[in-house]
């Protein structure tokens, strides 16, 4: 609990202003016993960012590296809060979008955006429906692998499609709990060497190339995604839409990351006790949880395996529901700010037209590259679009809010500023990284 207070200060520091009275928003909901109700849009983004290819990253970072980069995970997370802690801070501050907020810098972002977003939903879409799909063609292998992935997919768009924000976010939770029970469940009877978690919370980075990218990518890759700039509108269908908020986002924000940062160390655990202790390793796909899976079944039984492939799918569908909830919102954003309507129009939130045809789009396009089995061509497109879009964020965030945009209230103060400018440069040789690696492999 101490922690978390902590983390909370530190997000209040956000700024260098005096701070500002509570507000009666807060005043209400902390009066309320269930304290856990403001959790909320963070949990979602929080969820939704940690999907089977960062579980598979902390898991091999782990096997082969112990505990040495958990310092790593805790920066990770405290570098994530700043940032959506920012993106939240420009909504509630403005009652702008994010969108809105970004052709407010020039009309090159709706240029960088609109055919980012419309490209990375369509082999997005095929990715997370695979992701969703791999535990269950592993626990029922009688149903193939794409047969799976359309039911997942058509499992989404159904719930989304039919569905209210306050029913998508209950559903969230219900999973985030599945997988957070499992995974920490698992770095419970793993036993985890303490002494040598201390030693990991001291900065060091490991010899070599891949020494130095599995620290990037546990600091800020894990939980990254372009869902954290859809974390705005989600403030926006909770109903916290103006600065009295500011002090429930903070929280909300802070907390779930913290949950975040729980279950990225309890994966670590698992690789470094488990992964590591079996001598084995994992593919750098997917396809490396089943891997992990094999492993459990051999020295804890089938039961715990089985298990663990609930948790698997909950973490994988998570990410599935959340993009096709929250990357729908910003495209009926885009879309509809091209068109010249207002971000509040019926049109462009949840349930409206745009939402709907960005939803189709991400769930019926895609099920032809089932068909293809997966070509390198796509592979590399999924690399570099995964490599172009969290640079994009920190850079425009550090524009928005420094500037006239914001009241000077609620701009970045130094330790804002700090933290977005090591977001970014961590995020940029990440990326560059990322696509050396993607055309060196053509």
């Amino acid at each position: 609990m101490c922690g978390l207070r902590s983390l909370i200060f530190s997000a209040n520091l956000a700024h260098d202003t005096r701070a500002a009275p509570p507000s009666p928003a807060l005043a209400t909901v902390s009066a309320q016993p269930a304290r856990w109700r403001l959790l909320g849009p963070g949990l979602v983004v929080a969820a939704t960012g940690v999907g089977a290819s960062d579980m598979v990253a902390t898991l091999v970072a782990g096997s082969r590296y112990g505990y040495s980069l958990l310092w790593a995970v805790i920066v990770g997370v405290l570098l994530k809060i700043a940032l959506v802690e920012g993106a939240g801070r420009f909504s509630l501050a403005t009652g702008l979008t994010i969108f809105e907020g970004w052709r407010t810098l020039g009309a090159w972002t709706s240029w960088y955006f609109g055919p980012y977003i419309i490209l990375w939903g369509f082999v997005y879409g095929a990715t997370a429906m695979s992701s969703s799909a791999l535990p269950l063609a592993a626990a029922f292998p009688s149903v193939s692998l794409t047969t799976w992935a359309i039911g997942m997919g058509l499992l989404g768009f159904v719930m989304v499609w039919f569905g209210r924000y306050a029913l998508f976010e209950k559903i969230t939770a219900a999973l985030v709990g599945v997988m957070f029970v499992v995974v920490v469940g698992l770095a419970v009877i793993a036993v985890p060497h303490v002494p040598s978690m201390v030693t990991g919370l001291v900065p060091m980075i490991p010899d070599g190339t891949s020494g130095v990218m599995y620290t990037l990518a546990l600091a800020g890759g894990v939980g990254g995604t372009i869902t954290l700039a859809a974390y705005g509108y989600w403030l926006r269908e909770k109903g916290w839409i103006t600065p009295e908020w500011m002090r429930v986002m903070r929280i909300d924000n802070a907390a779930a990351y913290v949950l975040t940062g729980v279950f990225v160390i309890a994966m670590l655990i698992v690789g470094a006790e488990v992964v590591r202790a079996a001598g084995v390793s994992l593919s750098a796909s997917d396809e490396g949880l089943l891997d992990l899976r094999a492993v459990l079944g051999e020295r804890y039984g089938a039961t715990v395996a089985d298990g663990f492939l609930i948790g698997f799918w909950a973490a994988s569908f998570s990410s599935l529901l959340g993009v096709w909830n929250g990357v729908s919102l910003m495209f009926a954003d885009y879309w509809g700010n091209m068109r010249g309507l207002t971000s509040g129009h019926a049109d462009t939130r949840v349930g409206g037209k745009y939402f709907k045809g960005y939803l189709v789009w991400l769930t019926f396009p895609p099920m032809l590259l089932f068909q293809l089995d997966r070509p390198i061509g796509l592979i590399l497109a999924y690399g570099v679009l995964g490599a172009l879009f969290m640079p994009f964020l920190a850079i425009t965030l550090l524009g928005l809010l420094n500037g006239p945009r914001v009241s000077a209230e609620w701009r970045n103060g130094r330790l804002a500023n700090a933290s977005m400018v090591v977001c970014t440069l961590v995020f940029v040789v990440l990326g560059a990284s990322q696509l050396w690696g993607v055309l060196g492999s053509r």
